[in-house]
């Protein structure tokens, strides 16, 4: 994937500001890492591709906070609106945290409100346990302005890590990420779990405007397909939460797996 990534013209932080798209819209796709590569190959002349000091894959840590009830992951699971995801997100080159919150709204709009937090260098799974900063109640008055439900009572529940590659429309209106290697860590029952055979993709972009990658995702038959890294990492890794609304998800995941493994024999 480096070698297809290096094909690519790049784009620098400083530039990707003009496309933060901090209110949007999200469509995800779930596909095999060799529609990854086919969909990188046949990218290149309508995306360039973020580089921060030369790094083109970018290696990610989120921490996901709940409630002992996993109220958000329920919320999500029954498709309620609006809906709430509490987080720590961090940029393992970069140096940065960033505590988050992010809201999808009736109408299926996601917006994202993040504060700087003291960054904390994440050790790589599964070696251990990370020490989660106590920032629930550091940043009390942050998270109460725009978590719609009362944070008391939230706790850490998973933590994640993947690597991410960023594209970026010629014309600077979109965002394409591609994560993989992706791999979950459960804070309650200490399971762990890899998916490191599948790839998702993420459009954002503001309002319905022209993608040029809807189309190339429609030829190599890569569909929509909800995927929250929260959700299906606690699906996976946490027996007591419920997982019936979750099911048809995490065949369609296991398919995929399944069908990656007989080609490759």
């Amino acid at each position: 994937m480096e070698q297809i990534a290096s094909t690519y013209r790049p784009i620098s932080l400083e530039e990707m500001r003009s496309v933060k798209l901090l209110n949007r819209t999200d469509t995800k796709f779930v596909a095999s890492l060799q529609q990854v590569m086919q969909l990188l190959r046949i990218a290149s002349n309508h995306y360039r591709m973020q580089e921060t000091d030369g790094l083109r894959l970018q290696p990610y840590h989120t921490i996901y906070f709940d409630t002992a009830g996993l109220k958000m992951y329920n919320d999500h699971q029954h498709g309620q609106f609006p809906r709430q995801k509490v987080r720590i997100r961090s940029y393992l080159h970069s140096g940065l945290s960033f505590l988050e919150v992010k809201t999808k709204d009736n109408h299926r709009r996601t917006s994202k409100k993040r504060k700087t937090i003291d960054f904390v260098n994440y050790p790589t799974m599964p070696m251990g346990y990370v020490t989660v900063p106590n920032c629930i109640e550091a940043h009390e008055a942050f998270i109460a302005e725009y978590l719609k439900i009362s944070m008391q009572g939230l706790v850490p529940q998973l933590e994640n890590q993947f690597n991410r590659i960023t594209l970026v429309n010629n014309d600077c209106t979109e965002r394409l990420t591609i994560d993989t290697g992706l791999r979950f860590r459960n804070y309650v029952t200490g399971r762990t779990h890899s998916l490191d055979q599948i790839a998702i993709i993420e459009l954002k972009r503001d309002g319905l405007r022209p993608s040029p990658i809807l189309e190339l995702l429609r030829q190599l038959r890569i569909k929509p397909h909800g995927f929250s890294k929260y959700c299906m990492g606690t699906a996976y890794t946490n027996p007591q939460a419920p997982v019936n609304l979750f099911k048809e998800r995490l065949h369609y995941v296991d398919r995929i797996i399944a069908n990656n493994n007989n080609i490759t024999r």
